[in-house]
């Protein structure tokens, strides 16, 4: 059976609730510049196309717990995935 990039320990851990972080404030820091409505939306409408479900459930579980690490338009962009 062939080896596959995802096949070490360490790509397992990118799954952790600190790798969300990290993915949602790289996230972020792409659509700060834009006006603050459209980059909220853009970035929830990513989320939404890009992330696996469970991803966008952890992600939003930290969100609802207070959103510790994220950046605030991260934050705001996460808790918009719940409405």
């Amino acid at each position: 059976m062939a080896h596959s990039l995802f096949d070490d320990a360490e790509h397992i851990t990118t799954t952790s609730g600190e790798r969300l972080i990290y993915m949602a404030n790289q996230i972020s820091k792409f659509f700060v510049s834009q006006p603050h409505d459209k980059a909220v939306k853009g970035m929830t409408k990513h989320i939404a196309d890009f992330w696996d479900p469970r991803m966008r459930q952890r992600i939003r579980d930290h969100a609802a717990a207070g959103g510790a690490g994220l950046e605030p338009l991260a934050l705001e962009a996460i808790s918009a995935l719940q409405k």
